[in-house]
C-alpha cells in the first residue's frame, strides 16, 4: 500500500479528478450578499456542502429570514458550481437552524463591517 495520489493516475487514464470542498467553496465565494458586498463564504452562510461523485449539495443560510436575495442565491450558488470541473448537477438546501448570527463570519469579514 502506498501514500501516493491517485488524482495524477485517474487524470491519466482519462477519468475526472474528484470534485474538491475547496473548489466548491472558491465558487461559493462569488455568491455575494448585494447589502453587505461580502461574499457568502465570509459572511458564514454556507453551513456545508456534500459531495457524491459529480453531484453537490450546499447548504446555506440567510442572515435574516426575511432577506429579499432568497430565490437569487439560489441561482447564483447553482450557476458558480456548476462551473466547477467535474460537477455535473448541484442542488441548494436554504436552513435557519441554526441562526446565523456575526460570530460565523470570518475575521476580515467582521473587520470590514465594523465588529
Amino acid at each position: 500500500m502506498t501514500d501516493q495520489d491517485p488524482t495524477p493516475a485517474l487524470e491519466e487514464a482519462g477519468a475526472p479528478a474528484p470534485i474538491d470542498v475547496g473548489q466548491v467553496m472558491d465558487a461559493l465565494a462569488s455568491v455575494i450578499d448585494p447589502e453587505l458586498g461580502l461574499d457568502f463564504v465570509e459572511l458564514g452562510l454556507i453551513y456545508g456542502v456534500e459531495i457524491d461523485g459529480a453531484h453537490v449539495h450546499v447548504n446555506y443560510t440567510l442572515t435574516t429570514p426575511g432577506c429579499p436575495i432568497g430565490p437569487a442565491v439560489e441561482e447564483q450558488i447553482e450557476e458558480f458550481v456548476g462551473e466547477v470541473e467535474g460537477v455535473d448537477s448541484v442542488d441548494s438546501e436554504l436552513t435557519f437552524t441554526p441562526a446565523w448570527s456575526p460570530e460565523r463570519m470570518t475575521e476580515d469579514a467582521k473587520f470590514a463591517l465594523g465588529f
